[in-house]
């Protein structure tokens, strides 16, 4: 019988707790599914103020622990609640740092402080283990914000028996996002001043929390196969494909899986009606109040096309705001819900102005909203520049809503490009990152849309795709004990 493993989950989100984007449906849904193969999963993320939300019932762990940071010692209390799934979380309550309109920044950029932040709760949570005397076989770290965990534990813990045993894994959600920061905060740290060098977390001269991961986690992952060997490039590494082709040995690819629990229009609770592969006639209602929540009145024949992102470059809003014009000549409607740059909520609120009959934008997270446009599109888009994983061209395929992607990454992946003549294929691909592309790209699938039994056989082929936790969860615990076994033998 395999063994059962002590795995503590560190994320800065976790849903339905605190989320700005995949990273959070990724730490929300991968313990549940975990712990549906018997091992004790944990889950340890900062107390936001959007985390204390309404019947949130927490209890207090450690009523106060003194956590280092620089010359000082710094206060915080460990709170617990019980996720989905009886997942124990805890929730690093300080309020200077954490109780905050936002996570990691404002439209206007971001917090001055995060250095600060985050070293904080990488150190908070290696105090909080001792103290609740759980020390995890595998602490599987996420993105930059956590990535000093594995450093302290190589360095500033490294002679504590305590820690001796606790394996690492670092997954990259992102490597948009490096958490750089400048050289004077490194006495924040505590860090010996021998690790700021190219081998360590010295990074053209900042020091960077996402490479501290990369260099001292001993296992490393993405969340998909295709963007593990795209990050080795000079195109998609953003100046840490050195560092990836040195631990290359290291580097794994698991998609990410779909809580369908969350995510299926048999059981989604936001929906005005459920439907399923065998029942479509729902869908045709969730279409209308889409559009009533949108306030748009167009023609039953009228494909919807859905939007949700974060409004930035990476996700490909540079050449869909090129190409909008022509898009809004062409016979559909579009949805948008998100938020991002503010160059991009300005150009989307301006066009929503002067396209009032088929645009509707909210520039928002709505979760409730979220589900509505995956049920109640026809297509979703996203044209991405890169996109590690992408969750909502997963969602879109169980809910009969036709991914339109640009093939890269998680998206090139899981999306296989329409094939009129053979019938295969689970949606639209292109491969060019351009304006026009995207646009020809969209006209493929609208006019495939006119042909209702095509379109409804290729919804239905959809819908009966399987990417649940179950599999992915697996090949986590294979990486768990890979790193168990690397972190023994080094």
């Amino acid at each position: 019988m395999p063994k059962k493993l002590k795995i503590l989950l560190a994320s800065s989100e976790v849903a339905p707790l605190a989320k700005t984007g995949g990273l959070a449906d990724v730490a929300g849904a991968l313990p549940k599914a975990l712990r549906s193969l018997g091992h004790d999963v944990r889950v340890v993320l900062p107390f936001y103020s959007m985390s204390n939300q309404k019947n949130l019932k927490v209890k207090e762990e450690i009523p106060l622990m003194d956590v280092p940071i620089a010359e000082r010692e710094q206060q915080a209390s460990v709170m617990s609640t019980l996720l989905a799934d009886q997942v124990p979380t805890y929730l690093i309550k300080q309020d200077k740092y954490y109780k905050r309109d936002y996570l990691y920044s404002t439209p206007q950029g971001d917090y001055s402080d995060n250095a600060e932040r985050f070293i904080f709760f990488s150190r908070s949570i290696l105090e909080m283990l001792k103290r609740l005397d759980f020390a995890p076989d595998i602490i599987h770290c996420n993105d930059w914000q956590t990535g000093l965990i594995p450093t302290y534990l190589k360095t500033l813990y490294a002679g504590d028996n305590f820690y001796h045993n606790i394996s690492t894994v670092f997954t990259v959600h992102n490597l948009g996002y490096q958490g750089k920061f400048w050289a004077l905060d490194m006495p924040m740290t505590n860090l010996p001043w021998e690790i700021f060098n190219i081998n360590g977390i010295e990074y053209y001269g900042d020091i960077s929390f996402l490479k501290a991961g990369l260099m001292y986690s001993d296992v490393l992952s993405t969340v998909s196969n295709g963007y593990s060997r795209e990050i080795q490039t000079p195109e998609y590494g953003l100046g840490m494909e050195g560092v990836l082709q040195y631990r290359k040995k290291d580097l794994y690819g698991i998609l990410n899986g779909v809580d369908y629990e969350d995510w299926s229009p048999e059981k989604d609770k936001y929906l005005t009606t459920n439907y399923s592969v065998s029942n479509l006639e729902g869908k045709k209602t969730c279409r209308d109040d889409l559009l009533k929540e949108y306030g748009l009145n167009v023609a039953k024949d009228t494909p919807i096309i859905g939007i949700i992102s974060r409004l930035a470059d990476q996700k490909g809003f540079d050449i869909l705001a090129e190409a909008m014009p022509k898009l809004m000549k062409m016979k559909l409607a579009m949805v948008l819900l998100g938020t991002g740059e503010q160059k991009y909520h300005d150009l989307f609120s301006t066009l929503k102005k002067k396209y009032p009959k088929n645009l509707g934008v909210m520039i928002a997270f709505d979760n409730k909203i979220a589900h509505k446009i995956e049920a109640g599109s026809d297509m979703f888009l996203m044209p991405s520049r890169y996109e590690p994983c992408g969750l909502n061209q997963i969602y879109s395929l169980k809910y009969g809503t036709i991914p339109i992607v640009r093939g890269t990454g998680g998206l090139d992946d899981t999306i296989n490009d329409y094939n009129e003549k053979t019938g295969q294929g689970n949606g639209f691909k292109f491969k060019e990152y351009s304006a026009s592309k995207l646009c020809e790209t969209v006209q493929r699938a609208l006019a495939l849309y006119k042909d209702t039994q095509k379109w409804t056989k290729l919804m239905q082929k959809a819908m009966k795709e399987d990417h649940s936790w179950r599999v992915s969860a697996k090949e986590y615990i294979n990486l768990y004990e890979t790193a168990i076994k690397k972190h023994k033998y080094n």
